[in-house]
């Protein structure tokens, strides 16, 4: 049976209320007392009732994590640490995925009677924008997360999609490829990552002094691996194919190797490979994948902390994050590296 306040209170000398206001983190209790409170405390091996906990405090105890897909690896990565981040500080997740819809978007949200379930959301939006989210009339703390929305009035975490796109691509220029390809352009404006990364590949090679090849630029309507292995035998088909290839995420740059092995070629020798995303699956593949590593840990926790801070009242103007980022070089370019 687990400790309960009174034998606590009893083991300290103290009133329950002493004890409660200890466990509560309640200032009002004198450094000799609080001292020998906890002792009890962790003599008796109590444990907080933390539904109790949230429903004094007028609270759930729910987080929602909406994605737009969850069976990209990417995301599921981003749920457990986001799930680790919450579960430390007594809330339970619930996650719930759009696929992109607009309707689903607003319903989960913004207007519709789920969100009131929930004490914050941390929301990665594809198809709403910065009025949608301005003039939601839900009070809900929401946390964003992506680049869809960059104006919304609301914290935001984010990765400079620019400057690591620019990171990948010098990478490639580094090691001598003069026909570097990029996979994952995406003209439509709720896709908004695409482009950023396409920015960003531009950059670097302007930096260089290389040509931007228009055909060597392929949009995907998605970031799936067939999208990756489509557009990567548009390349091959090409007069000049590239030697290189940077690909928008880990997924697409997956399935471009499987369509650059089965016509026989290899990697890195005839064409050196670049993902994004720092996935399990690419640390597996063979070769291994160098990719850009996003800190999916900093961006979970950033996001808990931001949501819990509102909870706790903090009125101070809408945060907006960089998540901290590397590139990882592993057999897709060359180099041998552990995992």
């Amino acid at each position: 049976m687990p400790a309960t306040l009174r034998e606590v209170a009893e083991r300290a000398g103290v009133s329950v209320r002493t004890v409660s206001n200890v466990v509560n983190d309640f200032p009002q209790v004198a450094p000799e007392t609080r001292a020998r409170v906890q002792r009890a405390l962790d003599e008796l091996g109590y444990q907080p009732n933390a539904v109790a906990r949230t429903l004094r405090r007028g609270r759930s105890g729910l987080i929602a994590l909406v994605l737009p897909e969850l069976d990209v690896p990417y995301f599921a990565e981003l749920t457990r640490a986001v799930i680790e981040q919450a579960a430390s500080a007594g809330y339970t997740v619930v996650v719930d995925q759009t696929d992109g819809d607009p309707v689903r978007e607003r319903e989960l949200v913004m207007r519709g009677n789920r969100a009131a379930m929930f004490d914050g959301l941390i929301f990665n939006p594809l198809a709403l924008g910065d009025a949608d989210l301005r003039d939601r009339p839900s009070s809900t703390p929401v946390v964003l997360l992506g680049e869809r929305v960059v104006q919304g009035g609301l914290d935001h975490i984010m990765i400079d999609n620019v400057g690591a796109a620019e990171l990948a691509t010098r990478h490639l220029i580094d090691l001598g490829r003069q026909r570097i390809a990029a996979i994952g352009d995406q003209s439509d404006e709720s896709r908004k990552t695409g482009q950023l990364r396409t920015r960003g590949y531009r950059s670097a090679l302007h930096a260089a002094g290389l040509d931007v090849v228009p055909e060597l630029i392929r949009p995907t309507e998605f970031f799936h691996r067939s999208d990756g292995a489509a557009a990567m035998a548009e390349l091959l088909a090409l007069p000049d194919p590239p030697d290189a290839v940077f690909c928008y995420n880990d997924l697409l740059a997956l399935g471009a190797l499987r369509t650059i092995l089965s016509r026989g070629l290899r990697v890195p020798e005839d064409i050196a490979l670049v993902g994004f995303d720092d996935i399990e699956d690419g640390r597996y593949s063979t070769p291994s994948l160098t990719t850009i590593r996003p800190d999916k840990t900093q961006i979970a926790k950033h996001a808990v902390q931001l949501l819990l801070s509102r909870l706790d009242g903090d009125q101070s103007p809408p945060a907006e994050l960089a998540a901290d980022y590397d590139l990882a070089v592993r057999e897709s370019t060359g180099e041998t590296t552990a995992h």
